[in-house]
């Protein structure tokens, strides 16, 4: 007799019509995704001329770069522990308010330092937003459409990204930088007037001990019939088998499995490569003898696919899985970075100029489709009610710490052993992302949350627990 459990899959859900109330929370908090995305790419384009005008090196030029990422890593920190305090909505309230202060700090910057400060102020709202707004949509989505739900939010990260690409190109110029960063303020405004009315978490609620006011959202957010009453007791029946704990909990050895694939993943969301390309490819083209209106064209390009990824992976994970979308897409996404370098090998003409255009977006849509689209969306779903805060906290810090790694090295790296040498290095790292998801990440499509949390607990391995017998 095996020795694991196995917590069955739900039966098919039918296509049926959920309440706008759940769109509406999606996409109001998903705004959040799209500032994300915009702060973090609008740099690409605001490089070229800052550079320039403020006169920085290739080391000056990673400091501004990256200095967002060491606020998102304590934004991440700080918005798990205020969530738990607060809730959820009210963090990603005040997350907006954060975005418009920085946006407005780094649009009339006099100089370098004011600059980083400003951008080390947006930080923190990207690292809050990119923490509690996957979180917030996945305690509200019902389980049948809750993947899609989650990757707008990655969806709304890929828009922000092309609009900075699209205000770069048509920015371009000594001192547009400055509208550039201020043009965030206004999803900022936004999503901080459209969070003030949307409802708080139900499970939030409920581990609050406010029963009440759950049974009133959920009956706002779930079908007419649904068993409201089942599922606020299935809610308090895990909060209950786990008292609320700080991140000391994290060490005990029943939720090593789902901490190994939340890091993990979010790991090597960033070790393959993605936002070397979305920071530094105009850079990159643009020293590599492109043209600098080439090279933004290009961004516009990259931003392109990653809205094509955005919609496709959103489709994916709940059509084919979590786990398959990776391990289709992710092998593509190493090979298209191989293709890369190996045409940074051969002599500057056209055809190499279309090679590395050509390379360059099917791996932007290979990545984004199997590992952008899965991020944001795994670790909410795989850790615990009990240590949800702390425990995506610190999936959140490990996105952005090598993040950061990689935004600190990039142009250093090139320098060091030349573009090729670095395109091979984040192929390779591809390949590892792609044996580590075959050994250890589970498939989560369809399951409640409770479900998988109880998989989790069940003796033997987690991936086994949660395969689907059919």
């Amino acid at each position: 007799m095996p020795e694991t459990t196995t917590v069955a899959a739900p039966a098919a859900h039918e296509r049926v019509r959920q309440p706008a109330q759940v769109y509406a929370v999606a996409a109001v908090s998903a705004l959040g995704g799209l500032l994300f995305g915009y702060d973090t790419g609008i740099i690409s384009g605001a490089l070229l001329y800052l550079r320039e005008d403020l006169h920085l090196s290739s080391r000056g030029q990673e400091i501004v770069v990256s200095v967002i990422l060491v606020g998102a890593m304590t934004g991440a920190l700080v918005s798990g522990r205020l969530a738990g305090r607060l809730g959820r909505r009210r963090v990603v309230l005040w997350v907006a308010v954060i975005f418009a202060v920085g946006a407005l700090g780094a649009a009339v910057a006099p100089d370098t330092s004011t600059l980083i400060a400003a951008r080390l102020v947006l930080g923190l709202a990207v690292g809050g937003a990119s923490n509690m707004v996957p979180v917030y949509i996945a305690e509200v989505a019902p389980p049948a459409i809750r993947g899609r739900l989650m990757v707008l939010f990655q969806l709304m990260v890929a828009i922000g990204q092309l609009i900075a690409y699209l205000c770069g190109w048509l920015l371009a110029g000594s001192g547009g930088w400055r509208v550039m960063f201020g043009l965030a303020v206004i999803p900022a405004a936004v999503l901080a007037v459209g969070m003030t009315r949307l409802p708080e978490s139900p499970r939030w609620l409920v581990e609050q001990g406010h029963t009440t006011a759950a049974h009133a959202v959920l009956s706002r957010l779930r079908l007419q019939g649904a068993d409201i009453g089942g599922e606020i007791a299935a809610i308090r029946e895990i909060s209950a088998a786990t008292p609320r704990q700080d991140g000391r909990a994290l060490l005990q050895p029943w939720l090593r499995p789902a901490l190994v694939v939340a890091l993990g993943v979010a790991a090597f969301s960033q070790l393959t490569g993605i936002n070397a390309i979305v920071y530094y490819a105009p850079t990159i083209l643009s020293d590599a003898g492109f043209g600098q209106s080439v090279a933004l064209v290009t961004g516009i390009g990259i931003g392109t696919m990653l809205v094509v990824a955005g919609i496709t992976g959103a489709l994916a994970v709940d059509a084919i899985g979590r786990r398959r979308t990776m391990l289709w897409f992710i092998p593509l996404s190493g090979l298209s970075m191989a293709v890369l370098g190996l045409a940074f090998l051969m002599d500057s003409s056209p055809a190499q100029h279309w090679i590395v255009v050509i390379a360059l977006f099917a791996y932007i849509l290979c990545n984004g489709i199997g590992m952008q689209s899965v991020v944001w969306l795994i670790a909410p779903e795989i850790l615990p009610l009990s240590v949800r805060g702390p425990a995506t906290s610190l999936a959140t810090l490990t996105v952005w710490g090598f993040d950061l790694l990689i935004a600190v090295t990039a142009l250093s790296l090139i320098s060091a052993v030349g573009r090729s040498g670095t395109f091979f290095l984040y192929a390779a790292l591809n390949v590892l992302c792609v044996l580590f998801v075959a050994l250890k990440v589970p498939e989560t499509r369809n399951r409640p949350l409770e479900d998988i949390e109880r998989a989790l607990r069940a003796p033997g391995s987690l991936r086994r627990n949660l395969a689907d017998p059919h």
